[in-house]
């Protein structure tokens, strides 16, 4: 797994998690968004590791390269967020996305957490294989919960229904 850890968040992550997040939305994607049309960055820790939800950064050599949110949204529900990781991270060989993720259901798991739901836009391709092959389901927007936070770039949709 070439040394890479995964661990909740924590304040000292913060620059790191926006030296990941920020160039894969602008550079790699074109999405015009900012850090400021992203209030949930400026305070990871209460919006996100609150309730069932949590926060969850890979390190390589105590550098941030991805990171993953779970937004409690109620009645046993939470929103998969900020599912990023760094292009010379990606791939079977470091496993990041995989990993970053066995730990975001882990703790969905242990929380009651009985479904996850997520919105990305149709540039991520790569990201709706991925979401794909662990599970998860293609869902039309109606059909999310009406607390599900749909982010303005959001065009595709997935739920994972947990037991």
């Amino acid at each position: 797994m070439k040394n890479i850890s995964i661990a909740a968040f924590s304040d000292a992550d913060r620059r790191g998690v926006l030296n990941v997040i920020l160039p894969i939305q602008q550079g790699e994607f074109g999405i015009p968004v900012t850090e400021a049309d992203q209030p949930d960055l400026a305070d990871i820790a209460a919006f996100y590791q609150s309730g069932t939800g949590g926060f969850w950064v890979a390190r390589a050599h105590d550098e941030v390269v991805g990171t993953v949110g779970l937004k409690d949204i109620g009645s046993g529900q939470a929103a998969l967020r900020k599912m990023f990781v760094a292009s010379p991270f990606r791939g079977r060989e470091f496993g990041v996305a995989g990993r970053l993720l066995d730990a975001l259901l882990a703790h969905a798991r242990t929380r009651g957490v009985t479904g996850i739901f997520l919105g990305t836009t149709d540039k991520f391709l790569a990201a709706h294989r991925f979401y794909e092959k662990k599970g998860f389901e293609e869902l039309p927007k109606a059909d999310l919960p009406r607390a599900f936070p749909v982010m303005a770039v959001d065009s595709k949709f997935y739920v994972l229904r947990l037991p």
